[in-house]
């Protein structure tokens, strides 16, 4: 994996997911952590602020474009009354049981609306929007994880629940791995503010999922299991109940939420675990920007 976009994973998971560490093991951690940061200062100097930020725009215009289509059903080109870039496939309006459900994704659509504005206008040449293939980046992911080659996130409100929580959560980890790498403070303090919203995301998301009973949560562990599974070796996932009890916040043992790399976040977005693959998932054409591969 190309270490110019290593960050480093800071924030081991809760002991009631996993053993605890043996001497070995903390000498074996520390070790990577060391050469990630090592790595993290290579990337710095390697990418600018503006790459960074359009690494995130690619990101902010695939969930603004889900939440768009499903709960107003209408295409972020209408919502923004402009032409962003390519071809969107798949996705339409999903009905909701009650309107608290739908009224709490109709405040994250408008969200992630406004961060698509603010990081267009934050980068002096944003990338445009790259094409994306709702129907055959769901289908990968959830034959991946065994929630069936036909699933679709915007067939029922568990589903499309189920499918905000894949990107929610991807996109507190990588605003936090990409924190060590903005030179500008005034811009890092901005991607923490989007980080925390990104974060309310995914706690009410995760909520919802959990009063939802077994199956949302049955299908929130097998989501959880697969990004584990794209996206390297440290299982740093975590699902929303653990040994029979609620996991809203998916974080350490000091409350510290982790890390992913921008390989590890394409690794997802591609539904590909291997090194050095610049498009599939959800990109079929791959990302745009310098930052495109993992």
């Amino acid at each position: 994996m190309p270490t110019t976009q290593t960050l480093d994973y800071d924030a081991p998971e809760k002991p009631s997911r996993r053993t605890m560490f043996t001497g070995g093991a903390v000498l074996a951690t520390a070790t990577v952590a060391v050469g990630a940061a090592v790595s993290a200062n290579a990337a710095a100097m390697r990418y600018s602020d503006s790459d960074i930020l359009n690494f995130a725009l690619n990101l902010e215009y695939l969930e603004a474009e889900y939440y768009a289509r499903g709960v107003t059903g209408l295409t972020l080109d209408q919502t923004m009354s402009t032409t962003l870039g390519g071809q969107v496939r798949g996705g339409r309006k999903v009905t909701f049981s009650t309107p608290v459900r739908r009224g709490f994704l109709e405040d994250v659509a408008r969200n992630e609306v406004a961060h698509v504005n603010f990081l267009r206008t934050a980068v002096d040449t944003p990338v445009a929007r790259a094409t994306i293939d709702f129907s055959a980046g769901f289908a990968a992911v959830a034959q991946a994880a065994g929630l069936g080659a036909g699933f679709d996130p915007f067939a029922d409100e568990i589903s499309f629940y189920l499918g905000a929580m894949l990107f929610e959560d991807v996109g507190v980890t990588a605003y936090k791995g990409a924190s060590p790498l903005l030179k500008s403070r005034k811009i890092l303090t901005a991607a923490a503010g989007i980080l925390a919203v990104e974060a309310y995301h995914a706690g009410v998301v995760r909520s919802v999922l959990y009063k939802m009973g077994s199956q949302a949560q049955d299908g929130a562990k097998r989501i959880s299991d697969l990004r584990d599974m794209l996206d390297g070796p440290e299982m740093l996932d975590q699902a929303i109940s653990i040994s029979g009890q609620a996991n809203i916040v998916p974080a350490n043992e000091n409350s510290i939420a982790f890390s992913r790399t921008t390989a590890h976040v394409l690794n997802i977005a591609f539904a590909n675990p291997s090194v050095g693959i610049t498009m599939g998932g959800f990109f079929p054409e791959g990302i745009n920007g310098r930052i495109n591969a993992t």
